[in-house]
């Protein structure tokens, strides 16, 4: 079992992320996204839509998601890109 907390700060931090619902949606549908976080309380039932992307909720409100990926807002959605450093890809 990862450290989700942890796993997103370092992708964050050291690979590439896409935040938010828009830009999440926008690098499903560019093929961009390799894994798909939601926060416990996102809006969006089904984000990943048609697509076979692993979608892993976050254990946590947006406010809290936020905070784990270092940035000083809620966010509801995020779309890992790259990992850099990260094992998040394992979740």
């Amino acid at each position: 079992m990862i450290d989700m907390a942890r796993a997103l700060k370092t992708a964050a931090t050291t690979g590439k992320v896409r935040f938010g619902l828009a830009e999440t949606k926008k690098s499903i549908k560019n093929g961009e996204a390799k894994l798909v976080v939601v926060a416990s309380n996102c809006p969006e039932d089904d984000i990943a839509g048609e697509s076979l992307l692993k979608v892993v909720v976050f254990n946590g409100t947006n406010v809290e998601l936020g905070s784990a990926c270092g940035k000083p807002f809620p966010i509801s959605a995020l779309a890992i890109v790259n990992p850099g450093e990260s094992n998040i890809l394992s979740a």
